[in-house]
């Protein structure tokens, strides 16, 4: 069941992210998909910005997942798996932990390895709809 859609420039971002805000946290784990250069961390940096993290966002390509504490102690986590090659190292690297820690989970590509994702959680596709212009699809999607 598709939950938000539209078609937005940078300039309306935290317009996008204040309507989506009620869904992200009522959800917990949301899926990032797009193509590179299609907003997804931009995207995942107004979602802190507006969730009150207190630390410095920035992409988790490297160190694959980082974490961050809001203004009320609450821990969000913040992965990135576009450089894993198996879910063996998915599940090494923390991932599947972190998944069902139950704290809020932002996670960029998770198509590498969406089998260790609980039953339920929200999927974002993002992409390019013109030069400044993004369309972002908002879903619940099942695994299984």
């Amino acid at each position: 069941m598709e939950r938000y859609e539209r078609h937005y420039g940078m300039d309306e971002l935290n317009e996008v992210v204040a309507a989506l805000l009620p869904i992200v946290q009522s959800e917990r784990i949301i899926a990032f998909s797009g193509e590179l250069g299609a907003g997804k961390t931009t995207l995942i940096r107004e979602i802190c910005r507006q969730l009150q993290v207190v630390d410095n966002v920035s992409s988790p390509t490297f160190s694959i997942i980082n974490v961050y504490h809001t203004t009320t102690a609450d821990r969000i986590i913040h992965m990135d798996l576009y450089r894993l090659s198996s879910i063996a190292e998915a599940v090494d690297a923390g991932v599947e932990e972190n998944l069902f820690s139950g704290d809020i989970c932002l996670v960029e590509w998770p198509e590498k390895v969406i089998q260790i994702f609980p039953e339920n959680y929200l999927f974002v596709q993002l992409h390019h709809a013109g030069v400044d212009q993004r369309l972002i699809r908002v879903f619940n999607q099942k695994n299984g």
